[in-house]
C-alpha cells in the first residue's frame, strides 16, 4: 500500500502519469490491495478486470462499458460510437482522464488481453508515450501470470522502461500468525496449510489447531479450502493436458524426474520421454508455478534435481484435500477428514524442510546467528538418497566453496534425541565439504530435544518463526 502512495505522490508532484505492474500468484491478494488503494485515495478511477475466454471484440465492449461507467470527469462525454482496436480504446481513455488532478486507471488480469491480441501491448505503449503519460494518472497493470507479466516489462519488449515492477507475496509465516493469532507449532502449521494466502488465513477460526481447522472445513464442500485450490488449477491449467498432469504427478509426492515421468505417463510402462518432460518442467518453473532443490556440497552431487510445487497450499490440495472434497461432496466427511489424517503428519514433515531453510538464511544476517556466511541453505543426497541430510549451510550453491554446518530437521511429536543426532552425525560425514572439525552441528525438531542432545544450534518452531519478524 504504501509503495502505491508512495507513486502517487510522485504523480501529483511531477505532474505526469506513472505506470506500475504488480504481479503476484492467484490468491496472495493483489486486487484487494489495489481494491483497498483505490478506495482509500479517492481519487477518480478506472477499474477493469478482464475476462477470459472471450474475444477481443467482447473485451473491448466490457472495457467500454466500464470507461462509461467510471467516475473519470470525461467518462460522460465520450463518443457513443466503440473502438475497433485496443488503441482507439486507450485514445478514448486519454480523452477521460483529467489533466488537473490525479487519477488512477486499473487493468487487472492484463495477461488474458494480451493471449486475445498480440498487438495490444505495442498499442499501449503508443497510446501511454503520446496520451496518457503526459496526463497525471497512475496506470496499474496487474496480472497473476507470474512469467507473462514478467516478461511485459522485459527489455525487448514495447512497454520496456515504462512501468515499475511490483510483487505481491502471500503472507510470511510471521504474518500468517499475526492474522490467525496463533503461534508456535500451530502458525506454521497455519502457514503449510493457507500458503499465506490471506482469503483462507481470514477462515481460520481463532486458536484452533489444525485438526480442529480441517474438520470444521470438511463440514461442507464450498469451502474455501477446497474451492480456492479448485479455481486456482482451473485458471492455471484450464487444459486436461500433458502440463497439468506433470503438475498434479509433483503435487502427489512425486520429486524426482524420473518418478515424474512414470506418473504423468500414459501407463506404468509408459512413461514421457525426457524430451518431452524437461521443457515442461521449464516451462512451470518459468511460471513459478514449481520449485526445485539440488544437492549443496563443495562438489558437484549426483543426486539430481528435487522438484515441489512451489506453494504449500497448492502442494497440500494435490496431495490430500483435492481427494478429500470429493469425499464431503459425497456427504462422507468423516472419510475426508480420516484421510487427511492419515497424510498430514507424513506430508507437513516434508512440507515445513524449505520454510525451516529460508528461515536459516534469513537468519544468517542476525548479529547473533554463529555462521554469517551462511547465506546459502539447503540440503544433500546421493542418487540412492542413502543418506539424506535436511539442512547444509554454505557460502553460496549449489557448488559452495564452504560448507559452515549440516543440520537434521524433526517435526515429529518426539524430541530429538540421541539416535537421531548420532545419525545426523553419520550422514553428515558424506557431504562433500563438510568436517566434524569445522563444520556446525544445528537441530530443528518440532518438540524439542532429548537429555544429553548437544549441538551448535536448537531451533524450536518459535525460533523459525522468529526469522520473519
Amino acid at each position: 500500500m504504501a509503495d502505491l502512495r508512495w507513486r502517487q505522490e510522485l504523480v501529483e508532484r511531477d505532474g505526469e502519469g506513472a505506470a506500475v505492474a504488480i504481479r503476484g500468484r492467484r490468491q496472495a491478494g493483489k486486487s484487494r490491495l489495489v481494491e483497498q488503494y483505490c478506495v482509500e485515495a479517492a481519487l477518480p478511477r478506472l477499474y477493469f478486470q478482464a475476462s477470459r475466454g472471450v474475444g477481443t471484440a467482447e473485451s473491448l465492449e466490457l472495457f467500454m462499458a466500464a470507461l462509461r461507467a467510471s467516475d473519470l470527469p470525461g467518462a460522460a462525454a465520450l463518443p457513443s460510437a466503440g473502438p475497433r482496436t485496443w488503441l482507439e480504446a486507450f485514445e478514448l481513455l486519454a480523452l477521460a482522464v483529467p489533466e488537473d488532478r490525479v487519477s488512477v486507471v486499473v487493468i487487472d488480469e492484463i495477461p488474458w488481453l494480451f493471449q486475445q491480441d498480440s498487438r495490444l501491448e505495442g498499442y499501449l505503449q503508443t497510446a501511454w508515450d503520446r496520451l496518457l503519460k503526459r496526463k497525471p494518472v497512475l496506470l496499474l497493470l496487474v496480472g497473476s501470470d507470474i512469467h507473462m507479466m514478467e516478461a511485459f516489462i522485459g527489455y525487448d519488449r514495447p512497454f520496456y522502461g515504462r512501468a515499475d515492477p511490483m510483487v505481491v507475496k502471500p503472507l510470511n509465516p510471521a504474518d500468517t500468525a499475526e492474522l490467525t493469532g496463533l503461534g508456535g507449532v500451530d502458525a506454521l502449521d497455519a502457514y503449510l496449510i493457507t500458503g499465506g494466502f490471506p482469503a483462507l488465513c481470514r477462515t481460520w477460526g481463532d486458536g484452533s489447531n489444525a485438526l480442529d481447522f480441517f474438520a470444521e472445513q470438511c463440514r461442507r464442500a464450498t469451502s474455501p479450502l477446497f474451492t480456492i485450490g479448485e479455481q486456482m488449477l482451473d485458471s492455471e491449467f484450464p487444459q486436461p493436458d500433458q502440463t497439468r498432469k506433470v503438475f498434479s504427478a509433483i503435487g502427489s509426492g512425486e520429486r524426482t524426474f524420473g518418478n515424474i515421468a512414470a506418473h504423468a505417463g500414459r501407463g506404468p510402462h509408459e512413461p514421457i520421454k525426457s524430451g518431452s518432460l524437461g521443457p515442461i518442467l521449464n516451462r512451470l518453473h518459468d511460471k513459478h508455478a514449481i520449485a526445485f532443490d539440488q544437492p549443496l556440497a563443495t562438489r558437484p552431487g549426483n543426486g539430481g534435481k528435487l522438484y515441489r510445487v512451489a506453494d504449500s497450499y497448492l502442494r497440500l490440495y494435490l496431495a490430500m484435500l483435492a481427494g478429500a472434497h470429493e469425499e464431503v461432496k459425497r456427504d462422507r466427511h468423516a472419510h475426508a477428514l480420516q484421510m487427511i489424517k492419515r497424510r498430514w503428519e507424513s506430508w507437513r514433515g516434508r512440507a515445513i524442510e524449505p520454510v525451516v531453510r529460508e528461515a536459516l538464511a534469513r537468519a544468517s544476517a542476525s548479529d547473533e546467528f554463529p555462521w554469517p556466511e551462511a547465506v546459502e541453505v539447503g540440503g544433500w543426497w546421493p542418487r540412492s538418497f542413502d543418506p539424506e541430510v535436511d539442512l547444509v549451510g554454505a557460502d553460496r550453491g549449489p557448488v559452495a566453496r564452504k560448507i559452515f554446518y549440516t543440520g537434521s530437521i524433526k517435526w515429529l511429536g518426539t524430541p530429538f534425541d540421541r539416535h537421531d543426532l548420532n545419525s545426523l552425525r553419520k550422514s553428515a560425514r558424506s557431504v562433500p565439504g563438510a568436517s566434524e572439525d569445522e563444520s556446525g552441528t544445528v537441530v530443528v525438531s518440532r518438540s524439542g530435544v532429548a537429555d544429553g542432545v548437544v549441538a551448535d544450534l536448537v531451533w524450536g518452531p518459535e525460533d523459525v518463526l522468529a526469522a520473519w519478524e
